[in-house]
């Protein structure tokens, strides 16, 4: 733990003097290498947020497209069932059920 510490302050002291030791023309490019790197990574997290979207919304229309054609096989057996006159069939045209 006590290395590792004072590996971290000795990382953290070079740090320092080298910021100290850059020229201010060295600064400012550090400082422009740091916003452009930062721009990329949010234009890459906002493609990455519209490539997961557009996924989603592709599930979401096919399990809409999904339960509708369940409804419309649903709604066709009941109409068969209640045009044999079954009991408990719901007649979808009218919403009266068969008894």
């Amino acid at each position: 733990m006590i290395k590792r510490t004072l590996t971290i302050v000795a990382a953290t002291s070079a740090l320092a003097l080298g910021m100290a030791a850059c020229t201010e023309a060295e600064q400012e490019q550090t400082e422009a290498n740091a916003e452009h790197a930062g721009e990329a990574i949010g234009d890459a997290a906002a493609e990455a947020g519209e490539v997961i979207e557009s996924g989603a919304m592709a599930a979401a229309n096919a399990v809409e497209e999904g339960a509708g054609n369940l409804s419309d096989e649903l709604e066709e057996n009941q109409a068969e069932a209640a045009a044999q006159g079954r009991e408990g069939a719901v007649n979808p045209a009218t919403g009266e059920r068969v008894e």
